[in-house]
């Protein structure tokens, strides 16, 4: 089981994905037909709490590393996938901050789909005079 405690002691945004990593399916259903069952758990207020504990926790950094604010559209990821059971029973994993992490979209989908190629890269961009100027390349 993969938890927060673990995750904050590997050092680099890399390894942290890789430990996430669920290399998944596009397109594979997690809830199938009962997909309305976790759209009303995350619109509930027990959810809007425990998130807005999470995202400050993570200072709203993607997975948490301090390298790498985030902005934009800001998901909890549940570290270990969730089933309709989890959700009906309340399981004790459900709201737990210690299986919760703050991801970016990209970050999310590169977790689920096992793509690092939608992770934010640590190489800078080499920037050159007039870049930036279209008329002037």
């Amino acid at each position: 089981m993969r938890t927060y405690s673990e995750l904050i002691q590997i050092p680099s945004f890399i390894e942290r994905y890789r430990y996430l990593r669920m290399s998944g399916t596009i397109g594979e259903a997690t809830f199938g037909f009962d997909r309305w069952l976790n759209q009303t758990f995350y619109r509930s207020p027990e959810w809007k709490k425990i998130r807005r504990e999470v995202l400050l926790r993570d200072n709203a950094c993607d997975l948490a590393h301090p390298d790498y604010p985030a902005s934009g559209r800001l998901i909890i990821h549940h570290m270990n996938p969730i089933t309709e059971k989890d959700i009906v029973e309340r399981s004790e994993t459900l709201l737990d901050p210690e299986y919760l992490i703050t991801t970016t979209h990209d970050t999310h989908n590169a977790i689920h789909y096992g793509d690092e190629s939608l992770l934010v890269s640590d190489i800078p961009i080499e920037r050159y005079p007039n870049d930036l100027c279209p008329w002037r390349l």
